[in-house]
């Protein structure tokens, strides 16, 4: 299956409009297009700042207040590890890679064309991109009878409880400062490409606690990036039942993190699910719902 390019093609849209907007879209939220130049350094040796204030100031800088000096290296982009999310990303505002967003676009629109009922979400969003990509997927094909739900708990991931789940052991994720991205910066991002408006709904917290509850009917496509054992197992015990005969589950981690990993074999296993698992990339997977499998 080809699932690199989308083939949903409304009548009354030029198709050719739709799919130069979405190419673009996944080039920016990449930085493919325009890479980033630099990454900003948050810490430095003792003394280190104070030193390079005073350096500048002996030669005529004696306006520079140290508060307002930033330092900055310079960063190489690759190319191929971009297309495959094989680096972190300094500016981009998203890390899952060309492949993925491909997939994320064929996925959506193998729903829009075959009229697979519901939503659209992502548990586990970083910046925000896979989901301002889904919202302008939408967008792209006039789309206004679907919502996309942006779940994270926006403060990072939970720190493991190995009581509950042995498999998280060890599992150093939480540490990540870099990985906490508050909901403000992501509906700036949103924003940033006109795409916040009543289409797009943010959970924000902990996954066990907010998608119990979450207000969705029906999925569509359903995005898990939650990393760890926990966070995945969250996303399919509250989820799955709610993806539509025909949906998609992509899984952002399946093939690199153990306990994403075993999470998803778990799931599956003790629900019976028999479809095929498909390699996006080095580490994305995708099946297609096409059995209720067995009930929970």
């Amino acid at each position: 299956m080809d699932t690199s390019a989308p083939d949903a093609k409304p009548a009354h849209e030029p198709a050719d409009a739709a799919e130069l907007y979405l190419d673009l879209m996944k080039n920016i939220l990449t930085r493919r297009l325009f890479p980033e130049r630099a990454v900003f350094l948050d810490s430095f040796p003792p003394g280190f700042r104070g030193l390079v204030v005073r350096g500048l100031r002996k030669l005529g800088s004696r306006a520079l207040k140290t508060q307002k000096l930033q330092f900055a290296a310079p960063v190489y982009i690759d190319p191929n590890q971009r297309e495959v999310g094989g680096d972190w990303p300094t500016e981009a505002e998203t890390m899952i890679g060309m492949r993925r967003l491909d997939n994320l676009q064929w996925c959506i629109t193998q729903a829009i064309r075959n009229d697979v009922p519901g939503d659209l979400i992502e548990t586990g969003v970083w910046r925000g991109g896979a989901t301002i990509f889904m919202r302008a997927v939408l967008k792209a094909y006039g789309v206004n009878d679907r919502r996309v739900f942006v779940a994270d708990s926006f403060a990072g991931l939970p720190k493991p409880s190995p009581q509950l789940y042995p498999q998280d052991k060890d599992d150093p994720h939480w540490t990540y400062k870099n990985l906490a991205v508050g909901v403000d910066v992501v509906k700036a991002n949103f924003a940033r490409y006109g795409l916040l408006d009543d289409q797009v709904r943010f959970l924000v917290g902990w996954f066990r606690d907010t998608l119990p509850t979450a207000p969705i009917e029906r999925l569509a496509v359903a995005r898990l990036d939650g990393d760890m054992y926990e966070s995945t197992m969250d996303g399919l015990v509250n989820l799955y039942d709610k993806l539509s005969l025909g949906g998609y589950i992509i899984i952002d981690d399946y093939k690199n993190l153990k306990g994403c990993r075993q999470a998803v074999d778990d799931f599956r296993t003790g629900r019976e699910i028999s479809e095929p698992i498909q390699e996006i990339d080095w580490t994305g997977v995708f099946w297609q719902k096409t059995s209720p499998g067995r009930s929970k």
